[in-house]
């Protein structure tokens, strides 16, 4: 696995002070989206009272605040970057962003605007409604491990509440418990390399709540399960499962 350029987080803005340093477009833009995530906005002579800070043609400044121990962004100049600033799908409470380490900020925009096609507008009333729902799945479900299996199938591609169709506003814990069901999946591999798994093999290994596989069967691909994922190293073939999704892996017939 390649190292990532950066770590990505969501930072909590709202009422902090934060520097932003230059004038023109691109500083106007930032201002922008920074006074979006609710952040006060302050000049570098205010710098105490900031952690972060955001200066747009001005090398200068970006060496001074630096110095004084705040963490920069500067403007097409990804080397200097302590941080960059990703391309940002906003489907609020849902916000997806996409970075490239500041090699590329076209690219990340074609990107977000591909995810902006897929991704539905009421995709944030979605998040809102299962928030919303925490208290009566957990009543439900009082077992963690079957309240996440629930939610996973109904979130699942075609579930009841897959995230990539709009949904009205019905009875959220009505259709996850509708959708739950266990059962047993097959993926049987034609080479040792994860990418060739079909798009339908990747997804079944991403939700699958146990695993099981001959010991011949390459790390690499069992990796694309969940890191949560039971496993289990056996010649049996399971016909059932007793929770939630199993996901059975080997080698295709004369493939090995």
């Amino acid at each position: 696995m390649s190292d990532w350029p950066a770590l990505p987080i969501f930072v909590r803005l709202s009422g902090r002070a934060v520097v932003l340093v230059g004038e023109g477009e691109a500083a106007d833009a930032k201002r922008r989206l920074l006074e979006r995530a609710g952040a006060v906005i302050v000049g570098e002579d205010r710098a105490d009272e900031a952690r972060l800070a955001v200066v747009a043609d001005n090398e200068p400044a970006a060496h001074r605040l630096k110095q004084r121990g705040l963490l920069v962004n500067v403007v097409d100049r990804p080397a200097l970057c302590d941080f960059t600033l990703p391309a940002i799908v906003d489907r609020a409470p849902v916000l997806v962003a996409v970075g490239t380490g500041g090699v590329s900020a076209g690219l990340a925009a074609a990107v977000r605007q591909r995810l902006e096609a897929i991704l539905p507008a009421g995709l944030g009333r979605l998040a809102e409604a299962l928030h919303a729902a925490r208290d009566a799945l957990r009543a439900r479900y009082p077992d963690t491990p079957d309240r996440r299996r629930a939610i996973g199938a109904a979130l699942a591609s075609g579930g009841a509440l897959d995230p990539l169709r709009d949904h009205d506003s019905g009875d959220v814990v009505a259709r996850i418990t509708a959708g739950a069901s266990a059962r047993v999946e097959h993926v049987r591999l034609r080479s040792r390399d994860p990418d060739d798994l079909t798009l339908r093999e990747a997804r079944w290994l991403a939700q699958a709540d146990r695993v099981t596989h001959r010991d011949d069967v390459p790390t690499a691909v069992l990796d694309r399960a969940r890191a949560d994922a039971v496993r289990e190293g056996t010649d049996a073939v399971p016909v059932d499962s007793a929770d939630g999704l199993t996901v059975d892996v080997a080698w295709q017939e004369g493939a090995a």
